[in-house]
């Protein structure tokens, strides 16, 4: 059984459509890229899904119900550019916040919140920094931090747009290393995803997508220089030399 169904939905911004009829059936337990160039809907797909933006036609369903009726076991980890580096919080405000869909609006965070929290930063190797203010991070640092709250809320499926833009090596290798152990304990991630010679290496599936769906399922299968180029309509100019795909 499919733990997202995503049936013929189409997005359009200013009359301009966006995506156009996407079928998608997303397994738990795998971990998804999604690929395609800029503008291709990417970013797009998650918050429609996520219930962010409007949707023309479709529908979308997470474990058989509206996304509204899952929301503790969805999470989002957004562009860096979507976030506010200069809000006034540490990092240990930021991750905590990941408790806060387990709450009610007048209950306060116990010792089990707390103790999630410092499990989360230090899953990420974030322990050391969280009195520090997020503006004051390097990117890898302030990736590590917005995965630590993910993994705080304690979801069961991980929406991460452009996890490893602005990281370091060191982070990158680490973020898909607690991506894999998420996968393993079966949870499932989607991730926007945009360096292609490591998409074989990282992903178990892939949705390759530009407006439209141009090819979804196994790695080794859909990931192909066909595909991609399909995908990319003539704007990767270095294809040819990725003799690895």
């Amino acid at each position: 059984m499919s733990i997202i169904s995503v049936k013929g939905i189409s997005v359009s911004f200013d009359r301009k459509r966006v995506l156009s009829n996407i079928f998608l059936e997303i397994e738990a337990g795998k971990i998804y890229g999604v690929i395609g160039p800029n503008g291709a809907g990417k970013s797009t797909l998650f918050k429609a899904i996520l219930g962010l933006v409007e949707i023309d036609n479709g529908h979308i369903s997470v474990e058989g119900k509206p996304v509204e009726e899952q929301r503790k076991k969805v999470v989002y980890v957004p562009q860096k550019n979507d976030v506010d580096w200069q809000f006034p919080a540490t990092v240990y405000d930021i991750v905590r916040m990941g408790r806060y869909p387990h709450k009610k609006f007048y209950q306060r965070l116990d010792k089990e919140d707390e103790a999630i929290t410092i499990n989360a930063l230090k899953e990420v190797d974030m322990l050391a920094f969280r009195e520090r203010q997020i503006g004051a991070l390097s990117g890898g640092q302030q990736q590590r931090v917005f995965l630590a709250r993910a993994l705080c809320q304690e979801s069961d499926i991980f929406f991460l747009d452009e996890p490893f833009v602005g990281v370091d090596v060191t982070t990158e290798e680490k973020i898909i290393q607690i991506l894999k152990k998420l996968a393993d304990e079966g949870k499932t991630l989607l991730v926007v995803h945009h360096d292609l010679s490591t998409v074989n290496k990282y992903f178990d599936k892939v949705i390759l997508l530009n407006q439209r769906l141009i090819a979804y399922g196994d790695t080794e299968t859909v990931f192909n220089e066909e595909n991609i180029a399909r995908a990319y309509s003539g704007q990767l100019p270095v294809l040819h030399k990725m003799g690895n795909l």
